[in-house]
């Protein structure tokens, strides 16, 4: 091998030749979330267009062909030549890396997005791609394949000079998104409604012209009409609390109510953005809402009969749902994935504003304020039964992960990067698991039973669920607000459930305590759900396993045909010698066979579990374990014709 290394070594990646090398680089994977990624950043751009206030309509489509097409009513992409670039403007933006009007604060005070970089990195990263722009009277296209202009920017047509906006359509790359090109309607729908939601001037519209499904999304109430909807199937103590305001040229609106759940929902939004890991406008509004109803509840004397009781944050948040949004020209984002506000400035203007219109609230509104005060004491009284069940279980050394639950099946290897553990519905497949399972690397744990419904559960009552103490310690990071998943003693947790309605109602169990008291293992994409088989066809010494009816069907065509138009059929139409042998449960499968189809990385497939949205996460474990029954029978009417549910 030469050791000659110079300046001929040195690659230089042109235009958009490295968004194609390193598509990951800028829009996060090539799997389903990157694909519907590209969706929303032109999206983005025209929600950055009615920030400014020249755009309130958005129509997205799923078209026939696959393809996608965004469209809406702003000023239209500037199509006159760029004075630097010396080409039109209209494809500088679609074929340069950080050329944009959101550089230029006089173009958007605010935006989203990918900060310049997005409608390109779309255009790179598609088959083709074509624009078109109403503007001055006049319609302007480009096409692009693969990022390449297929001509210049060429006027088409005219149109009335107050019909503006921009238009795009692009078909992913299959060389680039090898996995799949198909948009699903619900990913995009999810998200559409949720701008629609965070931005109360703009109605989005979007369909698919393959599945025939359409909705409209325009809430003019806003944010507040998105709390009613995340709280929709909890019974709510008060009405939201809206308080809105601007300070330095930061736009806060938050909206929030009390239900009379057990745990929290607090999303948080910077321009548009999710912000999952929080950052300082979540610190802000957390801070003075502690303070603000501590004091008021000092001032009123609502604690009196519990002086003992000294509410913290925690028990003002239990039962709450709370919207954040704040629209900050210069948001700088830290984090693992850079969802995380940074901006220090921003903290102490949300602090100021919440506590000065909550105290207006609360003069105005004495009743909520007793009500809330209540809720909060009885959570606290809670708080200190789950502090003392916890120090009972330590004691007794459940959560010591140097006392391990009896039934675990621990594996050799220490290092939670090379590890991984399955969670079993029942002894018997526990027990194949065990025997069936790599020693060195997997780990089995076998649950009795249906655990807990942590949704309807106080956290001391959840202690004391046996099965739920043997997965607390056997992950061995804690729980709930002690959690820390930096401790987790696995790097993958594997839920195998029997394939009939006990095991989705248990793995639903299980997967609802992981959300409500694990979540960052959620987030961090260590949570699978293992897919074992259905069915086992054999004939002769063959033996093949089939995970759906699908498989099962191609499986008997191919015995069937076999070759010869003279197979002979027995009374069931099956071929003469073919056994097909349905899996009821786990436990019917020996040691070798659970190995070969279901705990095996080389052969098995395992769905990972993610949250493409926080907010449709928590809608639907609110539905599918909470109290109200309508919402639940309705989504099970709706997705009973799916195999799985994508959360």
């Amino acid at each position: 091998m030469s050791n000659k290394y110079s300046a001929s070594n040195i690659n230089v990646l042109k235009g958009l030749e490295a968004v194609r090398k390193r598509p990951a680089m800028y829009i996060g994977d090539i799997g389903t979330r990157g694909l519907h990624h590209l969706v929303n950043e032109v999206v983005d751009n025209s929600i950055d267009e009615a920030l400014g206030g020249y755009n309130d309509v958005v129509f997205v489509s799923i078209n026939k062909d696959g393809s996608v097409t965004v469209e809406d009513r702003g000023r239209g992409i500037p199509v006159d030549i760029h004075p630097i670039e010396k080409k039109s403007a209209l494809e500088v933006v679609m074929t340069i890396l950080h050329a944009g009007g959101k550089f230029d604060k006089d173009s958007y005070k605010v935006s989203g997005g990918l900060h310049g970089v997005g409608v390109s990195v779309v255009n790179a990263l598609s088959e083709w791609l074509i624009v078109e722009v109403k503007r001055d009277g006049k319609i302007y296209t480009q096409e692009y394949r693969k990022g390449i202009p297929q001509y210049d920017v060429k006027e088409i047509g005219t149109v009335n000079k107050k019909h503006t906006g921009t238009k795009v359509t692009f078909k992913p790359d299959a060389e680039i998104f090898i996995a799949s090109t198909k948009f699903k309607f619900s990913t995009l729908a999810e998200r559409m409604r949720e701008l629609a939601y965070l931005n109360k001037n703009i109605a989005i519209t979007i369909k698919d012209e393959i599945e025939a499904e359409n909705e409209t999304y325009h809430f003019k109430g806003g944010i507040v009409e998105f709390v009613k909807y995340l709280d929709e199937t909890r019974n709510v103590l008060h009405k939201p609390v809206y308080i809105e305001g601007e300070k330095d040229n930061v736009q806060v609106e938050i909206a929030f109510e009390y239900s009379d759940s057990y745990s929290d929902n607090i999303l948080s939004y910077v321009n548009n953005i999710n912000t999952h890991e929080g950052g300082t406008h979540l610190f802000g509004f957390k801070t003075a809402l502690t303070r603000t109803f501590n004091n008021y509840a000092a001032k009123n004397n609502l604690i009196k009969n519990n002086s003992k009781i000294t509410l913290t944050g925690d028990d003002f948040r239990e039962g709450l749902t709370a919207v954040i949004s704040v629209k900050v020209p210069e948001p700088q984002f830290e984090g693992q994935t850079k969802t995380k506000l940074g901006n220090s400035e921003v903290r102490s203007i949300v602090e100021m504003l919440v506590g000065e219109k909550l105290n207006e609230f609360l003069e105005e509104n004495p009743a909520v304020g007793k009500k809330v005060i209540e809720k909060c004491t009885r959570a606290a009284e809670a708080r200190e039964a789950a502090r003392k069940a916890r120090e009972l279980v330590r004691r007794k050394n459940v959560l010591d992960t140097m006392h391990l639950p009896g039934k675990l099946a621990d594996c050799s290897i220490n290092d939670p990067e090379h590890t991984e553990i399955y969670i079993v519905e029942g002894d018997s497949a526990g027990g194949s698991a065990k025997m069936g399972r790599d020693r060195r690397f997997q780990a089995i744990l076998p649950l009795k039973g249906k655990i807990l419904n942590v949704e309807k559960a106080k956290l001391n009552k959840i202690l004391e669920n046996t099965e739920i103490k043997a997965m607390i310690s056997a992950i061995g990071a804690g729980i709930g607000i002690e959690f820390n998943p930096e401790k987790a003693r696995y790097g993958k947790l594997i839920i195998m459930t029997d394939a009939d309605v006990d095991g989705s109602h248990i793995r639903t169990l299980i997967l609802t305590f992981l959300y409500r008291y694990m979540k960052p293992l959620v987030e961090l994409g260590k949570i699978y759900i293992a897919q074992p088989p259905l069915y086992k066809i054999k004939k002769g010494k063959e033996e093949i396993y089939a995970y759906n009816e699908a498989e099962r069907d191609k499986v008997l065509l191919r015995f069937k045909a076999n070759g010869s138009d003279k197979v002979e059929l027995d009374e069931n139409n099956l071929p003469k010698g073919v056994v097909i042998s349905r899996y009821k449960g786990l436990g019917e499968m020996n040691p070798e066979q659970l190995w070969d189809t279901t705990m095996n990385p080389e052969t098995r497939t395992v769905l990972q579990v993610n949250i493409e949205s926080a907010a449709a996460a928590d809608k639907i474990f609110e539905t599918l374990m909470g109290d109200d029954v309508e919402p639940r029978r309705a989504f099970i009417e709706k997705y009973a014709k799916y195999a799985r549910i994508d959360v």
